[in-house]
């Protein structure tokens, strides 16, 4: 009996320090998926603002190939502007920075903006055409929605449509 007396602290000491290491294991885990989620955060804000400035810069310049998409019968006199305002949008595009609060998504982005400012130079070289097909720059053009989405989809949140806010 009393060797199980002995037993006994050291019993409850093991039970004790087992108790505080699960809680102090689970307090880790907790701190680890607060920073993932803050990371998650700090990310989701940068790329709503990025979307909103790109498709802000877009809207700048192709009010014109708006028009003319927006056309059954556009004429000529609105095709030569829609050629303009794609050529200008590809410009601008090209000189797009991607914010320091993205860098890490840098690479993914800067290909997305790349298919983006191609589609809208071939729209421009397809309109000086007596019969332009759109087909491949569209085609390119939703090339970039992709990329920009996986980006979207990394940072939790939905795939951005750029066609929407810029037509």
């Amino acid at each position: 009996m009393r060797k199980n007396m002995i037993l006994i602290p050291f019993v409850t000491l093991a039970i004790g320090l087992t108790a505080c290491s699960t809680s102090q294991g689970n307090s880790e885990k907790k701190e680890r998926k607060d920073a993932s989620a803050a990371v998650q955060t700090d990310l989701k804000r940068p790329l709503v603002k990025f979307f909103m400035d790109l498709s802000n810069k877009i809207n700048e310049k192709d009010a014109d190939l708006n028009v003319y998409e927006s056309k059954d019968q556009p004429t000529p006199e609105m095709k030569a502007k829609a050629s303009l305002a794609a050529a200008a949008v590809s410009e601008q595009l090209n000189q797009i920075q991607i914010p320091s609060d993205l860098k890490n998504q840098k690479t993914e982005i800067g290909a997305a903006i790349k298919d983006f400012a191609d589609s809208y130079q071939a729209i421009a070289e397809e309109l000086k055409k007596d019969t332009p097909s759109l087909d491949k720059a569209n085609a390119t053009f939703a090339q970039g929605e992709e990329k920009l989405g996986k980006v979207f989809k990394e940072g939790k949140l939905g795939k951005p449509n750029l066609s929407n806010a810029v037509n």
